[in-house]
C-alpha cells in the first residue's frame, strides 16, 4: 500500500520497514475470549450499516476487515464503548451548515481552502464550495453511537471483539 520511493536507498528501506514493525499491534497476553460466530451476527445488526468487514457492510466507518491485527483487545473495546474520540483521516465528523439553516452530516474526505467533500450519511460523496455555506464546521463527537453495558451487554461485547480479531483482511482477487 506504501507507494514505491526510487530516492531511498536499500539500507534506508530496511530501517524505514524496522521502525514500521514496532508500530504493529503487541500480540495479546490473555487468551481470545468470545464467540467470533456470534461476534459476527452482534457485527451485523449494529455495526454493518457503517462499517465493512471483508467487503460487505457500510462504507460510512472505516473498514474494519483487518482491526483485529493493528489495534489491541483493549483499544477496539474502548472505541466500542466510546471512550476514545480519535478520528481516522477521511472519517471526521462534519456538519455544513447551508444558507437555508439546513444542517447536512458527514464525515469529511477532503477539504482545502474553497471546498469541502463529504460523504453523507446515505454514503454518497458530496462537494460544496465554502463560500455557498453558512458555516462548515468540524464535529467533536464521533457518529459512532457508544455501546455501553446498558446497549451491548459484556458476553456480546467479547464475542464482537473475537469476531473483529478472526478477520484478515479482503482481497477483491479471492472468491468468496
Amino acid at each position: 500500500e506504501m507507494p514505491a520511493n526510487p530516492r531511498m536507498f536499500d539500507h534506508e528501506i530496511w530501517q524505514v520497514l524496522a521502525y514500521l514493525r514496532t508500530l504493529a499491534a503487541s500480540t495479546p497476553n490473555d487468551p481470545p475470549k468470545g464467540n467470533a460466530e456470534n461476534g459476527q451476527r452482534i457485527f451485523r445488526a449494529n455495526c454493518a450499516s457503517c462499517h465493512r468487514v471483508n467487503g460487505t457492510g457500510g462504507r460510512l466507518g472505516p473498514d474494519l476487515s483487518r482491526v483485529g491485527v493493528a489495534r489491541t483487545r483493549d483499544m477496539m473495546v474502548r472505541q466500542i464503548r466510546g471512550a476514545t474520540e480519535d478520528f481516522r483521516p477521511g472519517y471526521e465528523p462534519v456538519t455544513l451548515t447551508a444558507t437555508d439553516g439546513q444542517a447536512i452530516h458527514g464525515v469529511k474526505k477532503n477539504e482545502d481552502n474553497f471546498s469541502v467533500q463529504i460523504m453523507d450519511t446515505r454514503e454518497r460523496i458530496q462537494g460544496y464550495e465554502k463560500d455557498k455555506m453558512k458555516t462548515v464546521a468540524n464535529d467533536t463527537k464521533s457518529a459512532m453511537p457508544t455501546y455501553g453495558p446498558d446497549r451491548l451487554k459484556q458476553s456480546d461485547l467479547d464475542d464482537l471483539v473475537r469476531y473483529l480479531q478472526t478477520p484478515r483482511g479482503f482481497h477483491p482477487g479471492v472468491q468468496r
